[in-house]
């Protein structure tokens, strides 16, 4: 009789467990998730609203039973808003958590040194996560850097980070700048930077190029920098053919060719370290440069062996067939 009341108590208990699971399925509802998922909590959004949410998108059978799962055995903690990725199989609990606690999944969008503001306008334009319509930046305002996102994330909201990147940069970089050095303003080491920028794309020449440029601004020299002429005529696309005569000769508030001193503006967006090449140049008394066919440059500070150097560089581009 003992064991037949032991096996008793032992049935009615799993129908008791049996009847409490099913009961809160009924009572909560269940997810749904089949296989992994990405699913995005809005910016602001209510538990009640994600609830619906992941309803309507089929992740869980009620909002309604998600919501009383929450009150009565969940965390109270706030959700995040951001994109989420749900396991396959993850239950409600799980979801619920994952909203509270869980890593938001960040996108990645790089702008790289020297990219001039029209093709970053269309790198963020072209992104389509993104969100809103943004003006194209004002030249040299934004960082060079690797900048994280969200889905759905505001452009407005990310160009603000790479501006703001780029301004505490500079608040840091310029107090540290050399005292000799040929720009008086953060905006003057801005422009200077962006010529190093487009006329090396050797980081070892950096400083060098900066070196040269600062001597051709200290004797009142032109500067002669070829992409000064580019950009007013793509804004600093490439330009995709050779340097006419006429643009060589046009005068304008861009090209150095044609005036002393900088520009009026940035020629493009540089990095960090253009920027430190203008605030610490290389102490050097080049004055001329030009191509060396490896990518670097011959320096000189005696025109006639600049101009030797510039004859070595043509007999090469002809062996080359690129003249």
């Amino acid at each position: 009789m003992r064991r037949r009341g032991c096996l008793a108590i032992g049935v009615l208990g799993a129908l008791a467990l049996l009847a409490a699971v099913f009961g809160a399925r009924f009572a909560f509802g269940s997810a749904q998730v089949d296989e992994e998922t990405a699913f995005v909590v809005p910016s602001g959004s209510t538990l009640t609203a994600v609830a619906h949410k992941l309803e309507d998108e089929g992740l869980i059978t009620s909002a309604e039973g998600f919501l009383l799962r929450a009150k009565l055995l969940g965390s109270s903690d706030p959700i995040q808003a951001g994109e989420f990725l749900l396991p396959a199989g993850i239950g409600l609990g799980g979801i619920l958590d994952t909203f509270q606690h869980g890593e938001v999944i960040r996108r990645f969008i790089t702008i790289p040194e020297g990219m001039p503001s029209i093709l970053v306008h269309e790198k963020l334009m072209a992104e389509p996560l993104l969100t809103g319509e943004i003006p194209v930046p004002e030249e040299g305002s934004v960082l060079p850097d690797t900048y994280d996102f969200e889905r759905g994330e505001a452009r407005t909201a990310v160009l603000a980070r790479m501006q703001a990147a780029m301004r505490n940069y500079l608040a840091e970089a310029w107090p540290r700048r050399r005292p000799d050095i040929a720009v008086d303003t953060v905006e003057e080491a801005v422009t200077l930077a962006s010529i190093v920028e487009k006329e090396t794309a050797l980081p070892s020449e950096r400083r060098m190029v900066a070196g040269l440029y600062s001597n051709r601004l200290k004797e009142g020299m032109y500067l002669q920098a070829d992409p000064t002429i580019i950009y007013p005529i793509t804004r600093g696309k490439p330009l995709g053919r050779r340097i006419r005569q006429s643009e060589i000769a046009a005068v304008n508030d861009y090209n150095t060719y044609a005036m002393a001193g900088l520009p009026k503006g940035p020629i493009t967006n540089p990095g960090r370290e253009s920027i430190a090449a203008v605030l610490d140049p290389a102490e050097t008394d080049a004055l001329y440069m030009v191509a060396d066919g490896t990518g670097g440059h011959v320096f000189n500070s005696d025109y006639a062996a600049h101009q030797d150097a510039v004859d070595k560089w043509f007999e090469l581009r002809r062996k080359r067939g690129e003249m």
